[in-house]
């Protein structure tokens, strides 16, 4: 149950005075929340900039472009001439050093003229322009007596806003909503408070949305340093408590004799790398332990990390238990039981894929096997988590590409056995605040080495307008043998963005390359995409137009050249995904980025650092510092917890210290029980997370 103190704070946005049913429905939309919005959410908005009105000059000294704060005599109003609704409305000021024209379009005569009678004073706020050699300010922001002007404030916050939401607005709900703030017990140690001089919750709030000064607002200063470490803190310490959840003695020990793994080494047509033996290793030790494994594996494309899943599954069938391996999508999934199944032939390692695919007959002979345990390895998509789904003895679940997969589907996983081991794959590199961020449960293990024979990828920046040239050389690769991958953003034209469809594209080199030509994306059935995928393996198609479905996990060797279709609108981390999937083979390969220009400094860098490097790592570090957190890890399209006030190229520095802050919190309060405890549950209630509390209640 939350606390009651908590109530004010959790009450709907629409409670607040001045807001009602429309209202509402608006501030749903700016804060984005599946319910109605509450006053924690308004109160988590915080303002993206300032507006800076202690600037007071004279008109002769304010300059174009800057924000002023001018007193003025109101000289003459001139509204626009008749039937003309159009022209703008006119008044005529000035002070002892020039003239100003204040201007509004479609402007209330009455209350303009109420606003600025003539002969009066008033303290007028805004941009300055010039208009043919004039001073003007259109639409002023403010425009007070000298009496109003004693109490507006100089320092003003300007807020993200959404249609019909205007700042002001947003600037007056957010102070009611603080007038609403209850005093709550300080769940940080007051030493740390100190030591940093950081203000306590309440007043950081009410700091960063009123600020006195622009220091105020400083990302790095004491009131949003603070915000940001309780937002750090409450993530640090819920991902601790899942981990204390999962980690608790499994009472049975999930690896045998080795014999297995044997087998399976010696069919490999490869030597291991180092770091996959490392690997190996690290996961064989967590799963001979008395406590459940929770390991997370990084691999760049390429590395190898289905081998290591595979000995890992070995491990768990020399125990006599049987393995699960969950990815995103279908076309993933039956790529994995492919490859696991050519890796383990000769193993004795029964392997079964299910997805939704699986229909009938086959499915419940599939379902029979897992339930006797005659199937060592399933592989599959969410409908491993349906009920209908039972093991003989799950033992070890993996999951692949696990930002797409929530904690709550990690449970739901593991809880299909007993005392089951996990272990996370991500062929996304990911930087290591973004690992402590996300992955602060888990052991980690990093794949570093490209195995023997791949072959460094030539990729070339090349503007639309050389298309011609492009089709052309592809069509000489095609002469030569070579494979091809042409890679779109859409899949189909869209009136509202200028971007090459896979199908119109398809179309126009269909009619170059005839046959050869496939194309295969998202929006086609299951049956159409592994038909189209299997044509493209088996070279019976030497060109495959595609969606970025083929980014992840798709293995065709002989594909050695790859074309992304307005490269300018990817992700770095997904240009280099999607590089990943040629030069697999002995071919040298080619990645050919196409841009339409004129390019934007950020779409410029990616594309440089794309043809700079290969390095996951280094390509995982540059995106997070272009795109922040939330984009790097496709948070938003996700669920994963993208941060609303910590900002990592802020506040990174602060991760670590609330990692260690967390670690001792559950070492000597581990469920939250004592005075501090009691205020840290505060804490994961206000950022939203609760489902740690519901574990301690459970453990």
């Amino acid at each position: 149950m939350r606390p009651t103190r908590l109530d004010p704070l959790f009450a709907p946005v629409g409670t607040l005075k001045g807001v009602g049913p429309k209202l509402d429905a608006l501030f749903k939309r700016l804060l984005g929340t599946d319910g109605p919005p509450r006053v924690v959410d308004l109160l988590f908005h915080l303002p993206s900039g300032l507006i800076d009105r202690r600037a007071r000059p004279t008109l002769a000294e304010a300059r174009a472009g800057e924000i002023v704060t001018v007193e003025v005599t109101i000289d003459r109003h001139r509204p626009p001439p008749p039937g003309k609704s159009r022209a703008p409305y006119r008044v005529l000021s000035s002070d002892e050093t020039g003239d100003l024209a204040l201007v509004w379009f479609h402007a209330h005569r009455a209350r303009i003229e109420q606003m600025a009678p003539v002969g009066e004073t008033r303290i007028v706020s805004g941009t300055i322009e010039l208009f043919d050699g004039m001073r003007q300010m259109v639409h002023p922001d403010r425009v007070v007596t000298l009496e109003q002007a004693a109490g507006m404030p100089l320092i003003e916050p300007v807020y993200p806003m959404t249609e019909g939401l205007g700042g002001a607005l947003i600037r007056r709900t957010c102070e009611t909503a603080l007038a609403r703030l209850p005093k709550l017990i300080e769940w940080q140690d007051r030493h740390h408070l100190d030591r940093r001089a950081w203000p306590d919750f309440a007043t950081a709030l009410r700091t960063v949305h009123m600020p006195a000064a622009p220091e105020d607002f400083a990302a790095d200063g004491p009131a949003w340093s603070r915000l940001a470490y309780d937002e750090l803190l409450a993530n640090q310490l819920a991902l601790g408590l899942v981990r204390a959840n999962l980690r608790r003695p499994a009472g049975r020990r999930n690896v045998g004799d080795g014999s297995v793994r044997a087998r399976v080494e010696a069919g490999l047509p490869f030597r291991l790398t180092g770091s996959q033996q490392r690997a190996i290793a690290d996961i064989a030790a967590d799963m001979a332990a008395d406590t459940r494994m929770l390991r997370l594996i990084q691999g760049d494309v390429g590395s190898g990390k289905t081998v290591v899943a595979l000995m890992a599954c070995a491990a768990a069938a020399e125990a006599g238990r049987q393995s699960a391996l969950m990815a995103p999508t279908e076309i993933l999934a039956r790529q994995h039981a492919k490859t696991l199944t050519a890796l383990a032939s000769g193993s004795g390692l029964e392997i079964a894929v299910l997805t939704g695919r699986e229909k009938g007959q086959e499915r419940q002979r599939i379902l029979a096997r897992l339930e006797t345990g005659e199937t060592s390895i399933v592989v599959g998509t969410h409908a491993l988590f349906q009920e209908t789904v039972r093991f003989h003895d799950l033992g070890l679940a993996v999951i692949d590409e696990q930002h797409r997969f929530g904690v709550h589907q990690r449970l739901a996983l593991a809880a299909k056995g007993e005392a089951v081991d996990l272990l996370v794959m991500t062929a996304t590199p990911i930087p290591r605040t973004l690992v402590l961020t996300y992955f602060g449960d888990m052991d980690s293990s990093q794949l570093t080495e490209k195995p023997a024979g791949r072959k460094p990828v030539d990729t070339r920046i090349i503007a639309l307008e050389r298309l011609g040239e492009v089709i052309d050389a592809i069509g000489r690769a095609i002469e030569a043998g070579r494979q091809v991958y042409w890679v779109c953003p859409l899949v189909a034209e869209s009136e509202e963005i200028d971007m090459a469809a896979a199908e119109e594209r398809y179309a126009t080199l269909g009619q170059r390359f005839g046959a050869r030509v496939d194309l295969i994306h998202g929006q086609m059935k299951g049956a159409d995409k592994d038909a189209a995928m299997l044509r493209f393996q088996r070279g019976d198609s030497q060109l495959l137009v595609a969606t970025t479905v083929i980014e992840v996990g798709v293995d065709v060797p002989a594909a050695s050249v790859m074309v992304i279709d307005h490269a300018e609108r990817f992700g770095l981390a997904q240009l280099h995904q999607l590089r990943g999937r040629i030069g697999r083979g002995e071919t040298a390969s080619t990645c050919i980025l196409l841009y339409k220009g004129p390019l934007g400094e950020v779409a410029r860098k990616r594309l440089d650092i794309m043809r700079e490097t290969e390095d996951g790592f280094r390509i995982a570090e540059e995106d997070l510092k272009l795109r922040g957190e939330g984009d790097v890890l496709g948070t938003k399209q996700s669920g994963m917890p993208g941060f609303r006030l910590a900002q990592l190229e802020h506040h990174s520095g602060l991760l670590e210290t609330a990692r260690n802050d967390a670690r001792l919190v559950i070492e000597t309060d581990p469920k939250l029980t004592g005075a501090r405890g009691e205020a840290l549950r505060d804490l994961l209630y206000l950022f939203g997370r609760d489902e740690a509390i519901r574990l301690i209640k459970a453990g």
